[in-house]
């Protein structure tokens, strides 16, 4: 069975829940509803033999209703089918862990929390994975500031000015063209 036709199984099995599906130069994308996200998973592992589970990541959509999608990326390695499941999540919603379906969830599961703020419904261990506990932010949400936020707590978390701002590196937003704003057209001075 090929990617295709899975994606067809799962809108038999699943109906309504099935939202939408894309397909883009061979991959293909599910967006299902949030109730129905855990069982569909399950269904992938279970019956569509998808045994690994390669990235659980999530968007912020800010200024839009809802707010956040969590995107499940899964592969499997019988039949060598990849499949991406997205999943949109209002902004004080819970999600279900998978943790029980796929342990490794546990890990993705915890990153997304600590980044985005997305709390997991049934995680076994949700706390800091990257940032220290209690650090009251959440980095990757479109409304922190590109330039952090000061921390009480000193020489854990930087905050003065990144040292390689404006280096060869740095990408320059706004630039007027691709050579300035890129950063391997950068010379170091």
């Amino acid at each position: 069975m090929n990617a295709a036709q899975m994606v067809t199984a799962l809108k038999e099995k699943f109906g309504d829940a099935v939202l939408s599906t894309t397909e883009f130069r061979g991959e293909h994308t599910l967006q299902v509803s949030l109730t129905s996200v855990k069982s569909l998973l399950k269904y992938c592992r279970d019956e569509l033999n998808f045994d690994y589970l390669v990235d659980i990541s999530s968007l912020d959509h800010m200024g839009q209703e809802p707010r956040f999608e969590m995107v499940y990326e899964v592969y499997g390695y019988g039949h060598h089918q990849h499949l991406r499941i997205k999943a949109q999540i209002p902004d004080e919603e819970e999600p279900a862990t998978v943790s029980d379906i796929w342990p490794t969830a546990d890990w993705h599961e915890r990153e997304v929390w600590d980044m985005m703020g997305i709390k997991f419904a049934g995680h076994p261990d949700l706390r800091r994975i990257l940032m220290w506990e209690g650090y009251p932010y959440f980095p990757l949400r479109k409304d922190f500031p590109l330039a952090g936020k000061p921390s009480d707590m000193p020489e854990v978390g930087f905050t003065g000015i990144a040292p390689m701002a404006d280096g060869p590196f740095v990408t320059s937003a706004g630039a007027p063209d691709t050579v300035a704003r890129e950063p391997r057209a950068k010379r170091v001075e």
